[in-house]
């Protein structure tokens, strides 16, 4: 019985992998995707720049996206995050895309990753 147990346990834990390698890759898409998606007014893409705080992926590989802006005021509040659905949503496996813009934590410079902060000088 305990081998039986064992190898049920092996197959689960395989099955885990494959998902989590799955939603791994796909979640690789997604950034690349949104990595193509620029604030016009800052040379640095939108994932660079620390706009996108989560990006989880369910088990029927619908995709929730939590977001902010530099400022509640930016000028592109109404255009980004459905641009941001949009192109998360046309990754090849994605299920339905949820975008939550959110302003907590408020974005802040230190956000941005290196790279970021090296393309502009800081």
């Amino acid at each position: 019985m305990d081998e039986l147990k064992n190898e049920n346990s092996s197959e689960t834990s395989d099955s885990e992998k494959d998902e989590t390698k799955k939603t791994d890759l796909l979640r690789n898409d997604i950034v690349e995707v949104l990595k193509t998606i620029f604030d016009p007014e800052i040379p640095v893409n939108i994932y660079e720049m620390g706009l996108i705080y989560e990006i989880s992926i369910t088990e029927k590989l619908d995709v929730d996206i939590r977001m902010t802006l530099t400022s509640p005021m930016c000028p592109v509040a109404e255009t980004l995050p459905p641009e941001v659905e949009a192109k998360a949503a046309s990754v090849t496996g994605v299920g339905n895309v949820n975008l939550e813009l959110v302003w907590d934590p408020p974005w802040d410079p230190s956000m941005m990753s290196e790279a970021a902060r090296l393309e502009l000088g800081m």
